[in-house]
């Protein structure tokens, strides 16, 4: 996983999607109606917000869980604290219940968060989306070949297909 600066320029406390679209002739109802459908054809959850969070100190953290035992999970929580309950991932207390959630040592991940310990890693991830031109998440990559936003999963057996990838059925004897 590769993270990417979706909006860096959020303040902490978040902003309104109104300001964040403004003058863009974006309708918020529109693309939460269009994004809730899309993640019920998938079988996940999607809740109703009316901000965006600065998703860096998530993202740090969530590098941080990477190098423990069953840290994935934190990813999963994250979704669920941003995109179904609407919580503010860039604040330190949610981020750190979120972690608690998933078993993960709150007083590692205070110090993660504190002494920013994974803002390196964070930062080369970040100039390796600009270097390959990302420009929203989530991306998929491979061979060269990509696309953006969610999609089914039609779009990203096609994109692995692309990138020369063989099936399972196809090499069978």
């Amino acid at each position: 996983m590769v993270h990417f600066p979706l909006h860096p320029e959020t303040p902490t406390d978040g902003q309104s999607l109104e300001q964040l679209f403004a003058g863009r002739g974006v309708d918020v109802d529109a693309m939460y109606a269009r994004m809730k459908g899309l993640m019920e054809a998938e079988g996940l959850p999607y809740g109703k917000r009316t901000h965006t969070y600065n998703s860096r100190l998530a993202q740090e953290l969530g590098k941080w869980a990477d190098t423990k035992p069953d840290g994935y999970a934190i990813h999963d929580a994250l979704y669920k604290a941003y995109f179904v309950e609407a919580r503010n991932i860039g604040d330190i207390d949610v981020l750190l219940d979120v972690a608690r959630s998933v078993g993960l040592p709150e007083d590692e991940a205070r110090e993660v968060l504190e002494k920013r310990t994974f803002k390196s890693e964070i930062d080369a991830d970040w100039t390796k989306s600009r270097q390959y031109g990302v420009t929203g998440v989530p991306t998929f990559a491979a061979g060269g070949y990509g696309v953006v936003g969610a999609q089914p999963y039609e779009a990203i057996e096609e994109l692995v297909k692309n990138a020369g990838a063989v099936s399972r059925a196809d090499n069978a004897p």
